[in-house]
């Protein structure tokens, strides 16, 4: 059932800004995706509720990132969800 998929933490989740830009999501420097974050290559860098730059700490075997305000996100945990 699809309530019971938790949702994206805040940090990565659908908000206003773009996680690889920081642009507003509805402007037009918002739109573009860097090539490397289309093929998986590059952790989100801004968080999506703030838009505020975030603390990532790249692994050999993922990634993880904190938003001052909106907490902590890690790359196993998005693939949990898939």
């Amino acid at each position: 059932m699809i309530s019971d998929i938790p949702a994206l933490p805040a940090p990565v989740g659908a908000g206003v800004y773009n996680v690889y830009t920081g642009a507003e999501i509805g402007s037009a420097s918002g739109s573009t995706i860097p090539t490397a974050a289309q093929l998986g290559l590059e952790p989100p860098r801004f968080c999506a509720e703030c838009g505020r730059r975030m603390i990532v700490q790249v692994r050999p075997d993922g990634w993880h990132a904190k938003c001052s305000r909106h907490g902590e996100v890690d790359s196993h945990d998005l693939e949990m969800q898939r």
